[in-house]
């Protein structure tokens, strides 16, 4: 069976997208679409597809699903525009810049029952497998969540409601594993250092404390002023163990020593390829998040972000 998908998004993400999608054998990327004509012009080359105007555009051409890479901001609309036609569609993280266009979008995508998936691709790695392995049973009694690195150069990174902020557009992805290792977060209370740069409304730097059900605590922090990225990833720690986890590395010590291990996957390569094989008929992967369990680390992001902004003691789930 060939997959028939189109693709919005002709920026950094959504051509890495496309280039995935034209390498798999069952697979026929159809077009591609941008606002940016000339982007989706230019991608559409590259990869051996055509480009078309706008999403109805690809609507158009009898489509099995749609991958949606676009920034934050442009959420909303397009998506309920998939639902209405009933298609199913892989959409990047975040959901939005914000919680209630994300919730509104969950909220249609489950009365349709559509087939989903979101790029949280971390979840794809072998090594998070490694990670709770080691875990076990053990209590996670401290998290610490990090993501310090650059701004990015794209003019809606830097403005909150262009991205909703670092910590929901990139630290959303340790978070997410936080919530996969550790459990679920209740509770947060946090602080930012402001912006220092014209034009950006980002803070230089968040922090927050996180509450978990399981009665462990921890901390996540983010930066966007250094000059290269320097940290991304979140140390956990139970009785005995601690385990440290990148997208690039495990690394497992307990009273017998130290374990490290790399990802034999390409979790880039694998989030598209499990969503291609739920459109083939298959079952989901265990690493597939669709739209409703990426809502549930969109509003821990978004909880962090808040009390980080406000200084005010957050439940996860609040608006």
């Amino acid at each position: 069976m060939t997959v028939r998908v189109g693709l919005v998004g002709a920026g950094g993400v959504g051509a890495r997208h496309a280039r995935t999608l034209t390498g798999f054998d069952d697979v026929d990327l159809v077009a591609v679409c941008d606002p940016v004509a000339a982007a989706a012009e230019a991608l559409a080359d590259e990869v051996g597809t055509r480009d078309v105007a706008d999403l109805q555009g690809l609507l158009s051409l009898g489509l099995d699903a749609v991958w949606l890479c676009v920034p934050p901001f442009a959420h909303g609309d397009l998506d309920l525009s998939l639902v209405r036609a009933g298609m199913p569609f892989f959409v990047e993280k975040p959901l939005a810049a914000d919680l209630r266009v994300a919730e509104h979008v969950a909220a249609a995508v489950a009365e349709a029952g559509l087939p989903t998936a979101t790029g949280y691709h971390w979840r794809h790695l072998d090594t998070v497998g490694r990670a709770r392995a080691a875990l076990g049973d053990t209590a996670v009694r401290l998290v610490d969540a990090r993501w310090w690195g650059t701004t990015p150069p794209p003019a809606w990174w830097s403005r909150l409601d262009g991205s909703g902020g670092q910590v929901v557009e990139q630290a959303t992805h340790v978070l997410d594993l936080v919530r996969v290792l550790a459990g679920e977060v209740v509770e947060v209370t946090g602080a930012s250092a402001l912006s220092s740069a014209g034009g950006r409304d980002v803070p230089d730097a968040s922090v927050a404390v996180l509450r978990l059900a399981s009665g462990g605590v921890g901390t996540v922090s983010v930066s966007c002023v250094l000059p290269a990225p320097a940290a991304a990833g979140l140390q956990l720690i139970g009785d005995g163990v601690e385990v440290e986890l990148t997208e690039t590395a495990v690394r497992v010590r307990t009273r017998d020593g130290e374990v490290r291990a790399e990802p034999e996957v390409d979790a880039r390569t694998a989030v598209d390829r499990a969503f291609v094989d739920v459109l083939s008929g298959g079952g989901a992967a265990p690493g597939v998040v669709d739209v409703a369990e990426a809502l549930r680390t969109h509003r821990l992001a978004w909880a962090v972000s808040e009390a980080a902004r406000t200084g005010r003691t957050v439940r996860v789930g609040d608006r």
